[in-house]
């Protein structure tokens, strides 16, 4: 996904003269390229994320379109006040690319796994967040989000596989579905998109249908989509990589509260901060509930209606 959306950014610079990117003194193997082929448009502000966003943000005042390009914990996270004084508050079209959504650095403990970062940017009306599933919808989206006058935080993911059936389709405030399924909806945030079909296909040889409703947009949302779709089934499961409060499942929650729906809901991610885990993606995804085959049992036990509440991932730290 970072190849995607280096080269894609090339090919828009190449066409537009206001784009510039700022790393935080990282990616250089899919960076030098823009660096290469535009030196007066990049700038390694090294490890200094808040002066990366305000210098970013003269550059927006300047006429350009700054790339601000960094883990997603410390480019969420480090520079969040510079964000929301600077490019939020001013509506200026600074673009914070968080590189590592989820649980991606698994190998390099809790300080950088990204577990609240959509949330914590999705609350400030300001700004819109995206979070692309694929490298193909990395294409796509990248050229709608240039034409946004105000910030944007992009969230990718290291490493991702095409997400079958979803074609590279992203529109910003809409849910892109795959599958008419009508016995469950898998509401997927961007990189789990993959692993929401592969529960599908678990869940259909059990004999349940299963649509995949794909969020790659979280603001502006995606609202009159998945009211639409969650009012034709019984249960909606949220799955990300991502604490369970302030994103996808809070969206979700949302959504069917506010239009009255009668779904029930089970939200699958992170409960407690993953203090001690680490490890490939794949194993932390098992670790806290997030594998195909946890997520298809946690949604075929909302259909049996059992009594206690369902709930998925650690409720312990350790």
């Amino acid at each position: 996904m970072r190849s995607a959306f280096a080269q894609t950014l090339l090919d828009l610079a190449a066409e537009d003269e206001r784009i510039a990117l700022l790393t935080g003194d990282l990616g250089f193997a899919v960076l030098e390229p823009f660096a290469e082929r535009f030196p007066d448009r990049f700038w390694n502000a090294g490890v200094a994320e808040q002066n990366m966003v305000g210098l970013a943000t003269g550059l927006a005042e300047a006429g350009y379109t700054p790339y601000v390009y960094s883990i997603a914990t410390f480019a969420s996270m480090r520079g969040y006040e510079f964000v929301r004084n600077g490019p939020i508050l001013h509506e200026l079209p600074v673009r914070v690319v968080g590189v590592g959504g989820g649980m991606d650095y698994g190998h390099n403990g809790v300080t950088h796994y990204a577990l609240e970062d959509a949330g914590i940017m999705r609350v400030q009306p300001g700004i819109a967040v995206v979070a692309p599933a694929d490298p193909q919808q990395t294409r796509a989206a990248l050229p709608a989000i240039q034409t946004l006058p105000g910030p944007v935080y992009l969230r990718l993911g290291k490493e991702s596989q095409p997400v079958p059936g979803l074609d590279g389709r992203f529109a910003l405030g809409r849910a892109e579905r795959i599958g008419e399924g009508r016995d469950v909806a898998l509401v997927a945030l961007g990189g789990m998109a993959a692993t929401a079909v592969e529960t599908a296909e678990r869940l259909a040889a059990d004999g349940v249908e299963a649509s995949v409703l794909v969020v790659s947009s979280l603001n502006p949302a995606p609202t009159e989509d998945l009211a639409e779709a969650l009012a034709e089934v019984p249960v909606a499961l949220s799955a990300e990589a991502h604490y369970v409060n302030g994103a996808l499942g809070s969206l979700v929650a949302e959504t069917i509260a506010e239009h009255g729906l009668g779904c029930r809901l089970v939200r699958a991610g992170l409960r407690a901060m993953p203090i001690g885990a680490t490890g490939s993606r794949p194993h932390l995804y098992e670790r806290h509930g997030l594998a195909p085959e946890q997520l298809a049992a946690s949604a075929l036990r909302a259909l049996d209606g059992a009594s206690a509440p369902v709930t998925t991932g650690a409720t312990h730290p350790r």
